[in-house]
């Protein structure tokens, strides 16, 4: 990816509302953070086959994110609530004839792929966070999601 489209990128993401995107190719892999600093976002660029660096705002996003699904998973019902983690396309199946990854009723394994979403033309593939099972899906195919919105409710095993 040459250096103008992903200051692009940086620009367009300090104008929004989302608050991370990572973008995933077999020779590197962006990662864009808008931070609360004035900054706008920072930008990680690595080769694919490196092995991921634990930095002080990857901790704090996933700090973030562990209270995060700890207060979803003390909701009233007491359901665990999987939000779409970037803006994009939901889809529920790998291909249009393909069968659904998950329906209601289902359980899951953390890891397990329940969804893609496709951001910019990259097919982010979404796991599960925890053993569950599927309660709701609160998306159809082919629907735009936003970023934190509700996808799947589940309920923890």
């Amino acid at each position: 990816m040459d250096p103008k489209a992903i200051q692009e990128l940086v620009e367009l993401i300090s104008r929004s509302q989302v608050k991370r995107l990572e973008i995933e190719r077999k020779d590197f892999k962006l990662k864009l953070v808008k931070e609360d600093a004035p900054c706008g976002a920072v930008v990680q660029v690595q080769p694919a086959t490196a092995v991921p660096v634990a930095t002080p705002e990857a901790a704090s996003a996933a700090a973030g994110s562990v209270a995060s699904a700890a207060a979803d998973a003390s909701s009233a019902e007491g359901l665990y609530e999987l939000n779409a983690p970037l803006v994009g396309t939901f889809y529920s199946a790998p291909g249009p004839d393909a069968p659904a990854f998950v329906k209601p009723g289902d359980r899951v394994s953390k890891g397990q792929v329940l969804c893609i979403v496709e951001a910019m033309k990259v097919m982010n593939e979404i796991e599960s966070e925890i053993n569950a099972e599927v309660v709701e899906i609160l998306v159809s195919n082919g629907q735009p999601v936003e970023y934190g919105e509700v996808m799947y409710r589940m309920r923890p095993l």
